[in-house]
């Protein structure tokens, strides 16, 4: 009996370490699993509307938003890393070698290691990395603009029908900038000018008739309308 139990243990131990095997195969293979990448933040910075801190995990198809005075970065293991500047909004995905973005404003720099291709639209164009070389560039979406420059590698900025290559050093824009208070501006400097004549004119026709004692001649006749008692 006691040979049988010796026996029996070694047997158990062998089954448990096998099915835990399987099964450990299993998740990993499991397609809901998704890269991920680490956040690191300062200010306030959400992630699909919920705040969020330094620390926190962040999984491809998610939109960053950062505050006024805020930032954020995540690292992304063996494909690079994702800056974004204050004032700025993101929608970031990323599979085993690629990255992909919206930026639909703000700033923000992308390094990226060999082997790993990008695409960044923008309003305005859009940024192609092929992944032949580790490259870093920073891209910057504000008022119909896109501007980008190129840190390390070779990137492309593509628009319409024209491509651009952007080499280490080099600079790059598209669309055309919205003038600044052109949204804002209730009247245009014209209308403000003429309107602004005509105040002039009421007040000085104004102090005029208070100094001549109301002795104003229009030509003509003119009726003087009594207030009835």
């Amino acid at each position: 009996m006691i040979s049988k139990s010796w026996s029996r243990k070694p047997i158990a131990a062998c089954v448990a370490v096998a099915v835990l095997s399987v099964y450990s195969m299993v998740v990993l293979a499991a397609p809901g699993l998704k890269a991920s990448g680490e956040l690191s933040v300062s200010g306030q910075v959400t992630v699909n509307g919920q705040k969020v801190i330094s620390g926190g995990t962040l999984f491809s198809d998610s939109t960053i938003n950062t505050a006024n005075q805020s930032s954020a970065s995540v690292s992304i293991t063996k494909l690079g890393r994702v800056e974004l500047a204050p004032n700025s909004s993101l929608r970031l995905s990323f599979a085993d070698n690629s990255l992909t973005g919206i930026l639909e404003t703000g700033s923000a720099s992308i390094s990226t290691l060999a082997g790993i291709t990008v695409n960044l639209v923008t309003k305005d164009g859009t940024v192609v990395v092929d992944g032949s070389q580790a490259t870093s560039f920073t891209v910057n979406a504000s008022r119909g603009r896109t501007s980008m420059t190129t840190q390390a590698g070779l990137a492309e900025l593509r628009s319409g029908g024209s491509v651009k290559q952007v080499a280490a050093g080099e600079s790059a824009t598209a669309g055309t900038p919205i003038p600044q208070g052109d949204k804002d501006e209730g009247l245009s400097g014209r209308s403000m000018a003429i309107l602004l004549l005509a105040v002039g004119g009421a007040v000085a026709a104004v102090i005029y008739a208070a100094v001549h004692n109301n002795d104003l001649n229009f030509g003509g006749s003119v009726t003087v309308v009594s207030p009835t008692k």
